[in-house]
């Protein structure tokens, strides 16, 4: 078979390796569409808990092509060949300190499917029964987005409750349009979008009652200071869903006194942000990160059931598994790009 394989940061090929077998409690998977998204541009240059050799793709759609001995999904049901499936990457020990605290994201054996074992970019994977998820009946271009959105599920427990709370999401990227509508799924009315792409701002209202406001790419301090006096304040929960220092810098700005400020864009690894100690004392601030998930995509796949969730053309650009080299570069430098997945030939 086909996959992508990195030898070692930044070099990478499609090349033929082994199809191989499942054994027991594993499923082969055919890969039908994977999304990329930044995280995978960390793993191509060494970030984000990388372990080489490495097939990245963590956002996995796929239909069961061989069942392992005593294999059952992710909720404990008997699996078919054939049917439509996506893959949870993320695995924890539930051994370890954080495991038994109910806190399996922190677990200090957390594993990763395309990152520390090999994942979706590739025509077959081989993963545990318990972390595929029936996907039967939802189209491909949403069950793309279980993974994205199985992670905001985790965080809008993080944040729960969020009743009469005004809610800021800065950057309009599939994460972005993702975190607004579990917002307001989660009972959130007064949420705004911030984006310096008009048409990244115009798709999420086609797909949301949301507000927008766009940024000025050479005046974030004073586009976070033109959207609190268009908003009438400042917000209960600001949300970094850019990774980009630059904006991450300016976030108190827009912060209430008593304020929650979200980490959740993947920053590269040696970005700094400086912040006033006093400032977080005097007006009772809090910052958070949120980093993944480990047992909410029966949450995601919910939402995707009941129909809260709404990806129409958000999926811009396709290309096939040995096109991975163009699908990386539009992914880093494309601005027309919104959502950019891997197709099987």
């Amino acid at each position: 078979m086909r996959a992508v394989v990195y030898d070692q940061p930044g070099c990478f090929d499609v090349r033929e390796v082994d199809v191989l077998e499942p054994g027991p409690g594993h499923v082969r998977v055919r890969m039908t569409v994977a999304g990329m998204c930044g995280t995978d541009l960390h793993l191509h240059d060494g970030q984000f808990l990388a372990t080489f050799p490495l097939t990245p793709g963590h956002e996995t759609v796929g239909v069961v092509d061989m069942i392992g001995e005593g294999a059952l999904d992710g909720e404990g049901a008997l699996l078919a060949v054939g049917q439509q499936v996506v893959v949870n990457p993320n695995a924890s020990c539930r051994v370890c300190d954080y495991c038994f605290e109910n806190r399996p994201w922190l677990c200090e054996g957390f594993t990763g499917i395309g990152s520390s074992t090999p994942g979706g970019f590739a025509e077959f994977l081989v993963v545990p029964g318990a972390q595929l998820f029936d996907a039967s009946g939802l189209a491909p271009d949403l069950a793309v987005f279980a993974e994205p959105s199985a992670c905001i599920a985790h965080l809008m427990d993080r944040l729960h409750p969020l009743d009469g709370n005004s809610v800021i999401v800065l950057g309009g990227g599939p994460t972005g349009i993702l975190l607004t509508q579990f917002l307001r799924h989660h009972g959130v009315d007064d949420v705004i979008l911030a984006d310096p792409n008009v048409a990244k701002l115009a798709r999420a209202t086609e797909l949301a009652a949301i507000r927008t406001f766009l940024v000025d790419r050479d005046d974030v301090r004073g586009s976070m200071d033109s959207i609190v006096a268009a908003h009438g304040g400042a917000f209960d929960v600001v949300i970094d869903a850019t990774g980009r220092a630059g904006v991450i810098q300016q976030l108190p700005r827009l912060a209430r006194n008593g304020g929650r400020i979200v980490y959740y864009g993947v920053a590269d690894e040696h970005d700094v942000v400086t912040i006033s100690p006093f400032e977080i004392f005097r007006r009772e601030l809090t910052i958070m990160g949120s980093f993944t998930e480990v047992d909410s995509f029966p949450d995601a796949l919910a939402a995707f059931r009941r129909g809260a969730i709404r990806m129409e053309g958000v999926i811009t650009h396709r290309f096939p598994l040995p096109d991975y080299a163009s699908a990386l570069e539009s992914q880093r430098s494309d601005r027309s790009a919104h959502k950019v997945v891997i197709e099987a030939p």
